[in-house]
C-alpha cells in the first residue's frame, strides 16, 4: 500500500545536563542550565501519491475516514484511482483527520495536498484554518514553502513535485460525518462495489456483503440492484418493468471527459505512433488444442492460459521476439517471459501480466489468470501486475472476430492479435478436402529490433506447439 503522510522538523532540542569533570564530590552533578523542551505544533499535509510511474494526477474514489476521525499508523485513509487501478492509501503517522481538501470524485495532481492531519485533537482547528487559507490562496506547488515556515509545514516527500497546480478543492464540509461513512457507520466494500453502487443507485447500508469478513463486493451490489426490479414486476403492471429496463444510457451529443484510465490509454497509443511497426499474419490449425482444452477444462484450465503458455514456450525459442527497445539506440533481451493479456473492463482496457509463463504449469497459470481478471475488474491490480509484460496477447476471438491488428504497447517488442477458431475447408497433402478448425493470428512488432524472418520463425514454432500441444501440460 502507498503511504501519504510525511513530517518536517518537530522538536527544538533543550540544553542537556553537564557533569563537572573536576568535581570530587560524590554528590549528584550540578546542572548548568535547564530549559523546557518546546514542541512545535504538527499539522501535516496529506499528499496525492504517485501510484504508478505514468501517473500525473489521481482521483479520489472514496474517503475511508471522515473529518475528525482518529487515525493510527498503517491505517487506510482514502481510496485513490490511478490511471489503472484503485488503491487504498495508508497513513505513516498517528493523528486526527482534520480537514479534507479534495472530496470524493475530485482530481488532484500528484504531490498536491488533499487533506490535513493534526497530531492531537487540540490542533484540529489550527489544521482546518490552514486548510481554509490554502483553499482561498492561489494554487502553488507544495514544495514552495517559505523557509521561516518549515517547522510547521511538512517536507513534501512525494516525488516528483506536481506537474500542474492541484484541481480546485471543494469547500470542506462543515459536518463531521463524511458521505462515505453512511451516517457515521463504516461501510466495508470494495472500491468497485462503491462505484457500482453509485452508478446503480444502490444504498450500501442495505446490502449484505458476501466477501471476506462480510465485505461488500460487486456481485452483491448487482444483486441488490436487480431485486427491486423483480419485485415491481410481481406487483405492478408491465409498464413499470419496461420503464425500469429502459434506464437512461448514453446522452447523445454530450461531451464526456476521459477517465484516468482512458487518459493513460490515449497517451500510450500516441507514444506507440513513434515506433516503426510491421505486421505478419499466420493461420494455425486448432483441432488438437480444442481437444486438449475440452479434456482439461473441468480442472479449471482456461483457453487464455493455454494460449499464453503456448506463446511463452515459443518465445523461449525466439528471445528476440521477447525483447524491447526503449531508447532507440539499443534493445534488451528480457530475462523473463511475462505474457500480458488485454482485458476489457468498465471504462477502459488493462493488461494483467502472467509472469514467467514459460515456467509455470498450466493449472497454476489458469488459477493465476482468474485471480488477475477478478482483481482487474475490481480495479485492485498492483502496478507490478500490469506494467511488467514483455509480450502482449489480445484475443477478440470470443466475439467472433476472425482477424484484426493490434497496436504495439510502448516499451515492448511485439503484440499478437488472436482471432476466432472456426471450421474451414482445407486441402490435405494427398489432394483431399477436409474440414479443420483454424484461427488467424497477426503479430505487430517493432521493426527496429524484430525483422520479418524473426516473426515468421516464431509463428512457425507457435503453430507447431498449438497443433501438437502435448508440451502445454508439463
Amino acid at each position: 500500500m502507498a503511504g501519504l503522510l510525511h513530517i518536517g522538523t518537530s522538536f527544538i532540542p533543550s540544553s542537556s545536563s553537564v557533569i563537572n569533570p573536576k568535581s570530587s564530590s560524590p554528590s549528584l552533578p550540578s546542572v548548568r542550565s535547564t530549559k523546557k523542551t518546546q514542541i512545535c505544533a504538527k499539522v501535516r499535509e496529506i499528499f496525492m501519491p504517485a501510484l504508478s510511474s505514468t501517473m500525473t494526477e489521481g482521483k479520489i474514489v472514496s474517503w475511508i475516514k471522515s473529518e475528525g476521525d482518529k487515525l493510527s499508523k498503517g491505517e487506510s485513509v482514502v481510496v485513490v484511482e490511478s490511471d489503472k487501478a484503485d488503491m487504498d492509501v495508508e497513513t505513516f503517522y498517528d493523528g486526527w483527520l482534520a480537514a479534507i481538501m479534495v472530496e470524493e470524485g475530485g482530481v488532484a495532481a500528484v504531490g498536491s495536498a488533499i487533506a490535513y492531519l493534526a497530531e492531537t485533537e487540540d490542533e484540529i482547528e489550527a489544521a482546518r484554518s490552514k486548510a481554509n487559507s490554502s483553499s482561498g490562496a492561489s494554487s502553488a506547488a507544495p514544495a514552495a514553502v517559505a523557509p521561516e515556515k518549515t517547522l510547521e509545514a511538512p517536507i513534501a516527500a512525494v516525488q516528483p513535485p506536481p506537474l500542474a497546480a492541484p484541481a480546485a478543492p471543494a469547500v470542506i464540509a462543515a459536518s463531521s460525518i463524511h458521505p462515505a461513512s453512511e451516517g457515521g457507520k463504516r461501510i466495508v466494500a470494495s472500491p468497485y462495489a462503491k462505484k457500482l453502487a453509485k452508478d446503480l443507485n444502490v444504498n450500501l447500508s442495505s446490502v449484505v456483503g458476501s466477501g471476506p469478513m462480510g465485505r461488500i463486493v460487486a456481485k452483491d451490489v448487482e444483486a441488490a440492484a436487480a431485486a427491486p426490479v423483480v419485485a415491481s414486476a410481481d406487483v405492478s403492471s408491465g409498464l413499470k418493468a419496461s420503464s425500469a429496463a429502459a434506464s437512461p444510457g448514453v446522452a447523445l451529443g454530450s461531451v464526456v471527459p476521459f477517465t484516468a484510465m482512458q487518459g493513460a490509454v490515449s497517451r500510450n497509443m500516441l507514444e506507440s505512433l513513434n515506433v516503426p511497426t510491421f505486421r505478419v499474419g499466420y493461420t494455425i490449425t486448432t483441432d488438437a488444442l480444442d481437444a486438449l482444452y475440452k479434456k482439461i477444462k473441468p480442472k479449471g484450465v482456461t483457453m487464455t492460459a493455454l494460449l499464453a503458455k503456448a506463446t511463452a514456450l515459443a518465445l523461449a525459442k525466439h528471445p528476440v521476439v521477447n525483447s524491447s527497445c526503449r531508447d532507440g539506440k539499443s534493445f534488451t533481451y528480457n530475462s523473463s517471459i511475462n505474457v500480458a493479456v488485454a482485458v476489457a473492463i468498465d471504462g477502459g482496457l488493462i493488461t494483467p501480466v502472467l509472469q514467467d509463463a514459460d515456467k509455470v504449469d498450466i493449472y497454476s497459470l489458469s488459477r493465476k489468470w482468474k485471480e488477475l481478471v477478478d482483481k482487474a475488474r475490481a480495479k485492485q491490480l498492483q502496478p507490478h501486475e500490469y506494467t511488467t509484460g514483455t509480450f502482449t496477447l489480445s484475443n477478440l476471438g470470443m466475439f467472433g472476430v476472425d482477424r484484426f491488428d493490434a497496436i504495439l504497447p510502448p516499451g515492448t517488442g511485439a503484440i499478437m492479435a488472436v482471432g476466432a477458431s472456426e471450421p474451414s475447408l482445407v486441402a490435405t497433402k494427398d489432394g483431399r478436402i477436409g474440414v479443420k478448425s483454424q484461427m488467424q493470428v497477426n503479430v505487430t512488432a517493432d521493426h527496429r529490433v524484430i525483422y520479418g524472418a524473426d516473426l515468421a520463425a516464431f509463428l512457425q514454432t507457435l503453430a507447431k506447439i498449438i497443433e501438437d500441444p502435448k508440451d502445454l501440460t508439463f
